[in-house]
């Protein structure tokens, strides 16, 4: 039996879960969960914001642990392997996306929060291939939002081949955004931190940005026009996207990794006179995920973290829904 904490409602309080989760399968591996992170999606999961939300409802996809069973024709893992699992536990193989190495956009992979029991457990299970060996070195503590978090911000720059002197800003320093910088200022951009918050301005500066922006001020925003290669947006609101547009450089690209639930209004003619870009994209193939974890690991990149234990985790989430957590959040074993 795998031991749980799960609600059986729509924002409900969770609650210890035991399920039995049958024969493992031949493709499949089991991890003891020694740590698992805590992102805004397993709130909105909780609270069913997106009407997809399955109960008994296990959160949990940031998980961090060691690999305690192995399935029949896994050959790339050893009992004890320190390793990680994001928002997917398994993909289809036979797509051209999954061909093609972008697992992460397969239509039919499944999540590990989505028709499952994710990782707020003792154990959790998961297709091999979406399960990644964790470097040496790097902190398991900190390693779980790095599947998530880490994942989500690193893609962009992978896809869009950022380079080192390219100058790149992060709209919201928070879960996502104090991660990115980190990244940012590792690859070699000059970077630039959108932020309304005074102590974030500090604590941005610490963390890679060469400049600060008040992101409620049009007028410092308007002094920038023309300046960014490349704007990651890591903010879930409004905001006057047709003024961030005008930041944008020739060519420029405004990237949304932030679940903004408005629609966007932008006015076509900015984008077409500067051949400017729009685009979105959320975590990244288990390649990638590889590639960003040994990144992390030779740069120092660290996640910002406080820690909960596991029977603590309705405080955990009441922390992060009352907009407390700095920066990220960890259940611990």
């Amino acid at each position: 039996m795998i031991k749980a904490y799960a609600a059986n409602e729509p924002g409900g309080k969770l609650e210890p879960f035991e399920y039995d989760p049958g024969e493992l399968g031949a493709d499949e591996v089991e991890i003891a969960v020694d740590y698992c992170g805590i992102c805004h999606s397993d709130l909105s999961m909780l609270n069913n914001d997106w009407g997809m939300t399955q109960y008994p409802f296990v959160p949990g996809h940031e998980v961090a642990g060691r690999i305690a069973q192995i399935g029949e024709n896994v050959t790339t893992f050893s009992i004890d392997d320190k390793v990680g699992l994001g928002w997917h536990s398994a993909y289809c193989h036979s797509c051209d996306s999954c061909h093609s190495g972008d697992h992460n956009l397969c239509t039919t992979a499944e999540g590990t929060i989505v028709g499952r029991h994710g990782g707020f457990a003792d154990k959790v299970r998961a297709e091999a291939y979406s399960v990644v060996k964790v470097p040496e070195g790097l902190e398991m503590e900190r390693a779980g939002p790095l599947f998530c978090g880490g994942i989500t911000v690193f893609n962009p720059l992978i896809q869009f081949a950022t380079r080192p002197t390219d100058k790149v800003a992060v709209i919201g320093i928070g879960g996502l955004g104090h991660i990115a910088l980190q990244f940012l200022k590792a690859w070699g951009c000059e970077v630039t931190a959108f932020t309304s918050s005074e102590t974030k301005k500090t604590e941005a500066l610490e963390m890679g940005a060469q400049q600060t922006i008040n992101s409620c001020d049009e007028v410092e925003i308007a002094a920038v026009a023309g300046t960014f290669d490349l704007i990651l947006s890591t903010v879930n609101v409004k905001l006057d996207w047709n003024l961030y547009l005008q930041t944008l450089k020739p060519k420029g690209r405004l990237h949304f990794l932030g679940a903004t639930l408005d629609p966007i209004d932008i006015g076509v003619f900015g984008l077409i006179m500067g051949q400017k870009s729009i685009s979105g994209s959320a975590v990244g193939s288990p390649t990638t995920i590889a590639t960003m974890l040994d990144f992390a690991n030779q740069h120092d990149v660290k996640p910002i973290i406080e820690k909960f234990k596991f029977n603590q985790v309705n405080e955990a989430m009441q922390h992060l829904e009352d907009g407390n957590a700095n920066y990220r959040i960890v259940l611990e074993r």
